[in-house]
């Protein structure tokens, strides 16, 4: 009986003199979950990092609610691959429309109507890109300016930054001389940088450009072909892009001397940089500037045009 008191008794004391284990304060617990519900995982990790230095006491709390983050990503991301290896052709694409104006210099100096599509389809190996633009301008009865530009990009992943590429585009634009050129090209791509906030990425290749010029006359060139994808989330709702891109042909006939290949040789440059700003849910206003270059263009053409578009982009 005693010793059924005294056990009772050094239970009772010892359970008062063990210190309780201190709850993480609500408003730490409440910057975590907050950073979780972001989906931004570099803010979860900072804001972990944080809280584990200003609360020592609770590193065991916050490791539990980690690994239940991390435990949720996993899942996330293993129904994404299995939506992703599912999904037939038709489905799972991703893409902007963009309708606006621009002002051109170069050939022209006048303002225009300018649109554009872009499709991107991300499977678990493969990706396909699609994009199409149009610029149209017409200056006191007569056109003044009519480029199309439509280029398809199938990406094979070898893992998840090398990545191999065809390419497939079509161009006309009378304004530097010619009526078509088609070019196609094959090579390697890499993404040097990709988070959720920022992507890098470059690709190189040979090609091969058949130009048929406004005047009749017709020209095939093998080429080298070399692009730049920079894209920069600079908040929530604003986005930098910087897309640029090189051809390097030389006329296939230019073997026939040393003047004729110096003549016949030929590069291509564009750069466009642009700057997106979210209006409401899907839309955004975008306000672009594109540098277009040609080396050699047909006699009586300038050799650079360029054009500051205004436009609206909805997601889809």
């Amino acid at each position: 009986m005693y010793r059924t008191a005294w056990t009772t008794a050094l239970i009772g004391a010892a359970g008062l003199s063990t210190p309780a284990v201190a709850a993480l304060p609500e408003p730490v617990k409440a910057m975590i979950d907050a950073a979780i519900a972001s989906g931004n995982k570099q803010d979860v990790l900072a804001i972990v990092k944080i809280a584990k230095t200003t609360n020592p006491d609770d590193v065991a709390e916050i490791d539990s609610m980690l690994a239940d983050y991390n435990h949720n990503q996993a899942k996330l991301a293993e129904a994404a691959l299995r939506e992703k290896q599912e999904a037939g052709f038709f489905e799972n694409w991703k893409g902007q429309g963009e309708l606006g104006g621009f002002r051109s210099t170069g050939n022209t100096t006048n303002l225009g109507l300018s649109g554009g599509i872009k499709l991107v389809k991300d499977a678990v190996k493969w990706r396909l890109n699609f994009q199409a633009r149009a610029d149209y301008e017409r200056n006191k009865g007569k056109t003044t300016r009519d480029q199309l530009s439509a280029t398809i990009e199938p990406n094979y992943k070898f893992d998840q930054k090398l990545y191999a590429y065809g390419l497939a585009q079509f161009e006309r634009d009378r304004l530097q001389g010619f009526s078509a050129r088609y070019t196609i090209s094959g090579g390697l791509g890499y993404e040097l940088v990709k988070t959720s906030d920022l992507r890098l990425a470059i690709k190189a290749g040979p090609a091969f450009r058949v130009t048929n010029f406004a005047s009749g006359k017709s020209e095939s060139s093998l080429a080298a072909l070399a692009g730049l994808d920079f894209d920069w989330k600079i908040a929530d709702n604003l986005k930098f892009s910087q897309d640029a891109g090189g051809t390097w042909a030389s006329d296939a006939q230019g073997y026939t001397s040393a003047v004729a290949i110096i003549d016949s040789d030929n590069a291509t440059f564009q750069a466009t940089s642009a700057l997106d700003a979210k209006l409401i849910g899907s839309l955004s206003a975008r306000f672009s500037y594109t540098i277009e270059h040609e080396t050699n263009p047909p006699v009586g053409r300038f050799k650079t045009d360029t054009l500051s578009r205004a436009s609206l982009v909805y997601d889809f």
